[in-house]
């Protein structure tokens, strides 16, 4: 269980707050998380029982249905779940989705689909990268051409979060491929609509539970009145999300790796090896010394970021050197805890081989650590 009594970014509501999310999460995650695994997927039953605990999409205003709370809410539950070891797709809701349709939504959108999003009744996704266009959304070749009081929606996206579950769709298009980034819109699609399908549930490498799909969009046509915010500022309203998007993967990383090096405290402590536990040679105490060096500076690195970021105050290149820190934190700590457990930590059926496994691709999503490197470079 994390440790939160010295924590900053925090007070005695979200401590209450987190104590309901473990709650939650005890009963409705926990028994079921080796059986999400197995199936590539989370069930509804799952999103609808943090729904009606008001753990989804917590910052929505009350009249759309949510408790307009501040971004730390989220946070404790990116922690709890990371913690817990599970990849469920409900931080890509709460943290980036939400946002996106309560700040450039329209009255009718924000009132159609917010309570959805906040009772679990509505899954969402945001469609950005394509088979040929990763971290540069400004090569997406997907277009969304008028047609009337119509888009007309061609292209195809991948490694699409939610993809399976997803009952809504957000997605990267191009409105007028001539004006490049001023060219890109985001269209709300409806999964049930004529000529939107789903490709297969991606086989990865980790991160199972988290359905992650194709998406295939055929003439699909939507109504005008589908384009979230204005036409051909699309690219810009990604650009101003991002910093909540990298600080809620720099959560979650710090989550996942306390909980790699708690799995590691433990294992040493009990395996023996030449008459004393492992816990008890040099080399695995300095090993776990090191590691809880790097979540101390990682803690309070975050409970910084979080702050800033709920002042409304957190940069792009702040977020971006969150995400690339926490991230490459987090993939040294698992590394090691994993050493630390032997053969045992290669089995998946220890902890530590599922967080190693979920681990790898946080340092690629969200933007490449190279790209934040690169965005931080700016800011010199």
């Amino acid at each position: 269980m994390l440790d939160t009594a010295s924590r900053t970014a925090f007070n005695e509501d979200h401590a209450m707050f987190r104590d309901t999310v473990r709650r939650v999460f005890d009963k409705a995650l926990l028994p079921h998380l080796d059986r999400y695994e197995r199936e590539g997927i989370v069930d509804r039953l799952f999103w609808l029982a943090c729904g009606d605990a008001g753990l989804l999409c917590p910052t929505v205003k009350p009249e759309y249905g949510g408790l307009g709370l501040d971004f730390a809410y989220n946070a404790v539950v990116a922690e709890e779940l990371a913690y817990a070891g599970s990849a469920a797709g409900i931080t890509l809701q709460s943290d980036i989705v939400a946002d996106y349709i309560e700040r450039y939504g329209s009255e009718e959108q924000k009132q159609r689909y917010l309570p959805g999003m906040v009772s679990g009744e509505v899954i969402t996704a945001i469609a950005m990268t394509e088979p040929g266009a990763g971290s540069d959304l400004q090569g997406a070749r997907t277009t969304a051409m008028r047609d009337g009081n119509h888009y007309v929606v061609n292209g195809s996206k991948t490694y699409i979060t939610n993809g399976q579950n997803a009952d809504l769709v957000v997605v990267v298009a191009k409105t007028d491929p001539a004006l490049g980034a001023k060219g890109i819109s985001l269209i709300l699609v409806d999964a049930g609509t004529a000529g939107f399908q789903r490709g297969r549930n991606l086989d990865k490498v980790g991160m199972h539970s988290a359905d992650t799909s194709e998406l295939f969009f055929e003439d699909v046509r939507v109504p005008i009145t589908n384009c979230l915010g204005q036409e051909g500022q699309g690219f810009a309203y990604l650009m101003s999300q991002l910093p909540q998007e990298r600080l809620s993967i720099a959560v979650s990383a710090q989550g996942a790796a306390q909980r790699a090096f708690d799995e590691a405290v433990a294992f040493t402590k009990d395996r023996k090896a030449f008459g004393k536990t492992v816990f008890e040679f040099q080399n695995t105490r300095f090993t776990l010394a090191d590691m809880k060096s790097q979540l101390q500076v990682g803690w309070a690195h975050l409970d910084w970021a979080i702050a800033r970021h709920v002042r409304g105050e957190l940069t792009t290149a702040e977020a971006s050197a969150a995400k690339q820190w926490h991230t490459d934190m987090q993939g040294r700590v698992i590394d090691m805890a994993l050493q630390l457990h032997g053969g045992a930590g290669y089995m998946n059926e220890y902890m530590v081989a599922r967080l190693w496994k979920d681990a790898r691709v946080t340092r690629i999503f969200g933007g490449t650590n190279e790209i934040m490197k690169e965005v931080v470079s700016r800011s010199i």
